[in-house]
């Protein structure tokens, strides 16, 4: 019996090969589509999953409470693990991560190959509290040497290529040599961890002499740390310990600590108030629905065209029936044919993956592959497949199956809008979605440009950062006068943060200040020319003196100045909390940047030239030279006089521009798949008016020979299609309202809804949808009446 249910499935796809082809090519680029969107997905939820015992670690957090506001960091004091370790029993281990230092971008040299990596100081602990495998050296040793380093696989072949590194010496800084004490197994994409290479705290304790204070200073913010709880542990419990453990040993800290998972660092990474707020889980969990919603259209495409065909084959159900056919045979009969499809589908979907995955992977920066080698994929695939295609087919088969043999062979099957009703639903939930789906991508597109457009406050065009090193510390004046001799450069400036980054603050204390009042501005500090190289523009008072007579000098942005609630800021004195003896004193107000998000309201800021940790030069090019040929000349002057590293630059408009990476992810996805929905939609409209007009071809002769025109036959073919997608426009526009204002809220600089982008995307869609049914429109029209009615 299945054999011959699939020979007449097989005669039926090839005796109507045009709308066979229409009803698998629909499907299989909803199926392709919803496998890279799942295999996205996959990707994303696995992220930071493969860690040993990854259901018991723990990143320890802080929340930091100041004039009732919460804010939450990551960043805690040094002696907090050990207290950690010593003070909480279910705690089974516990390391750090020393990360308030720098940005930690460092040179390593191996003989005549240097290379500049990032590293993090990390605690003996940390390779075997994670798991992390190594291929060379022992991980329970690895990192207890303070004069040892772990190199990532990566790194180990930049710098050694096939040999073995272990025991091997590298030049870091161009200042000591370490000890290759382990070469870590590759790390897997879908990670957190970003460092390069890793080195024992054990090393700062060797060899910075202030570190050995802050082993006992619970005022500082240099370390992290990572938890793994002893199996069968309270979380509630252990969270209730660790509420006011600081304040146990700092009654003035603002800090209360609490755990969160490290398997949900980049998915829940957002906390407001104190509380989290999710973070990248919403688009993951936008995508896997957009991915169901494109299948879906893809399954209505199929019941459209499959239910629209149905009066073609309904006297073959009757005679079938007449004869003692049962229905559970007619089901099986059309179910049939949906699974041959589906399975087709299926093929043509594997190899539109195989082929968009370069593309796919390139667009979201993955190394996504489908993996063809496991066989629980490919029982996966099949089982989506036959999910797919039973659901796909289930309406047709039992609708069919449900004709009356007798008022079909009579030519009595219901017609009309009865007939008809569930195809328009259906149309009308299609078009819904890729209208919301157009929404939504000129909504994110919109709030980018919007994003993009809002004033930076400084010039990023042109202007370059360097990290700072030891040799260009020391020799940063001679590199400063030969970069201004070469004519290449407009500015030179040094400073404790680049442009696009703050990586200090401080608590500071005014005449005006409450006295229950926490105020915490971000600080930088830099050489007097900073102002005039990022090209920011002062709104009162003056820039530093270039002689160095301001060292107790700052300037305020404006941002600052409000927050400080200072009605005439120049004059105004200060003091950093931590050093109250040395009053400061306000000489400026400059425009607010934005260094951070730009989609966040601007922190107050503090600049000045005192105590400064050099962390990075910035130079602005001249604008009379191009920019790759200034690069290739400044290029010796960097090795003349910091020879240990390769000349590593970033430009401040690329790093800008990368703050809007996930939001510029988030709209050329959603633009991706709108058009997909709209062509899946319009492929089964095409298919649909194309039987439609057929359906009706004695009537558009009789309309003829009566005297109707083209343009008037057009109008009236094409009318149903176009309510359809009005009414689809007037149920997408509210619910993507809803879900658009949603989104938006995450911004505190964002725009508003505006009406004319719904009727913009309605026009679109309109006019896609009239484009679809014009051609079979017009065809019909044009057809001969003669010959029409002869064909009845």
């Amino acid at each position: 019996m299945f054999q011959n249910y699939i020979k007449i499935a097989w005669r039926n796809l090839r005796k109507h090969k045009g709308f066979s082809f229409i009803n698998i090519l629909g499907l299989a680029v909803g199926m392709a589509t919803a496998m890279l969107i799942g295999l996205w997905v996959w990707d994303e939820w696995s992220f930071d999953r493969f860690y040993v015992s990854n259901d018991r670690l723990y990143r320890v957090m802080l929340n930091r409470t100041a004039n009732g506001e919460t804010t939450t960091q990551s960043n805690g004091p040094i002696p907090l693990i050990t207290a950690l370790r010593n003070e909480i029993p279910e705690i089974e281990a516990v390391s750090e991560e020393i990360t308030g230092l720098t940005s930690r971008e460092d040179g390593l040299r191996a003989g005549d190959t240097k290379l500049i990596r990032t590293g993090q100081f990390v605690g003996a602990d940390y390779l075997n509290l994670l798991g992390l495998p190594l291929s060379a050296g022992d991980p329970r040793t690895a990192l207890t040497e303070p004069n040892a380093i772990v190199l990532t696989h990566e790194t180990a072949q930049a710098l050694f290529g096939p040999a073995d590194p272990l025991n091997k010496l590298i030049r870091w800084n161009n200042q000591l040599d370490l000890k290759v004490t382990g070469v870590l197994q590759p790390i897997p994409a879908n990670s957190s961890l970003t460092f390069q290479y890793l080195m024992p705290t054990a090393f700062l304790n060797a060899n910075v002499p202030w570190m050995k204070d802050m082993q006992t200073d619970w005022n500082n913010n240099l370390a992290q740390a990572i938890v793994r709880l002893k199996a069968g542990s309270d979380l509630v419990k252990v969270s209730g310990k660790l509420k006011g453990m600081i304040k146990r040993h700092n009654p003035q800290s603002i800090f209360d600590v609490f755990l969160h998972p490290v398997s949900e660092t980049h998915l829940y990474g957002e906390f407001k108030n104190g509380q989290n707020t999710g973070g990248f889980i919403r688009y993951v969990r936008l995508f896997g629905i957009v991915g169901l919603l494109v299948l879906l259209i893809a399954c209505i495409n199929f019941m459209n065209l499959s239910t629209a065909r149905s009066e073609k084959r309904a006297r073959e159900v009757g005679i079938r029936k007449a004869v003692g056919s049962l229905r559970s045979q007619l089901i099986g009969q059309f179910l049939s044919e949906s699974l041959l499809m589906t399975g087709l589908a299926l093929i043509l979907s594997l190899l539109i993956v195989w082929l968009a995955l370069p593309a796919f992977n390139h667009l979201t920066e993955k190394q996504l592959a489908f993996p063809f080698v496991y066989p629980v994929c490919w029982l996966l695939a099949i089982g989506f497949a036959l999910m797919t295609g039973l659901m796909a087919g289930s309406y047709p088969a039992f609708y069919l199956s449900a004709f009356n043999p007798v008022r079909v062979l009579k030519g009595t099957l219901v017609t009309g809008s009865r007939k008809s009703w569930p195809r328009k639903v259906l149309v009308v939930t299609q078009f819904t979605i890729s209208i919301g789906l157009i929404i939504s991508a000129f909504v994110v597109y919109q709030q980018l440009d919007y994003a993009r457009k809002r004033p930076t406050g400084y010039l990023p065009d042109r202007l370059v950062m360097v990290n700072m090193t030891d040799d260009l510390r020391r020799q940063y004046d001679g590199l400063q006068s030969e970069l201004m001799r070469s004519g290449l450069v407009e500015n030179v400036t040094k400073a404790s943060s680049p442009a696009t980054t703050i990586l200090n603050d401080t608590r500071v204390d005014w005449s005006g200040k409450a006295s229950d009042e926490i105020m915490r501005l971000n600080l930088i500090t830099a050489s007097p020319n900073y102002l005039k190289t990022l090209g920011t523009k002062l709104v009162a008072g003056r820039n530093f003196s270039v002689t160095g007579a301001d060292s107790n000098a700052v300037i305020l942005n404006q941002a600052a100045v409000k927050a400080m609630r200072l009605r005439n800021p120049i004059g105004q004195e200060m003091a950093m909390v931590w050093n109250p003896g040395q009053r400061l004193r306000v000489i400026g107000v400059m425009e607010n940047s934005i260094i951070e998000s730009p989609y966040m309201p601007v922190n107050p800021l503090m600049l000045t030239t005192g105590q400064a940790f050099d962390d990075c030069i910035i130079f602005r090019l001249s604008d009379r030279i191009s920019t790759h040929e200034a690069l290739t000349q400044i290029t010796p002057l960097f090795e003349k006089f910091n020879p240990a590293y390769p000349f590593d630059y970033q430009f401040v408009s690329d790093e800008y521009g990368r703050k809007f990476h996930q939001e510029e992810l988030v709209g050329k996805l959603a633009g991706i798949f709108a058009l997909l929905t709209i062509f899946i939609s319009c492929l089964g409209l095409f298919g649909l008016a194309a039987y439609l007009m057929e359906q009706r071809t004695k009537e558009i002769g009789i309309r003829k020979v009566l005297g109707a025109g083209i343009s008037t036959l057009w109008l009236l073919l094409s009318r149903d299609f176009v309510v359809l997608v009005l009414v689809a426009c007037l149920l997408a526009s509210p619910l993507a309202a809803w879900l658009l204002n949603d989104w938006l809220s995450a911004f505190d600089y964002r725009i508003s809804l505006n009406m004319w982008l719904f009727v913009v995307a309605g026009l679109l869609a309109i006019l896609i949808a009239l484009a679809t049914v014009s051609y079979q429109s017009l065809k019909a029209a044009l057809v001969n009446p003669v010959k029409s009615l002869k064909s009845e």
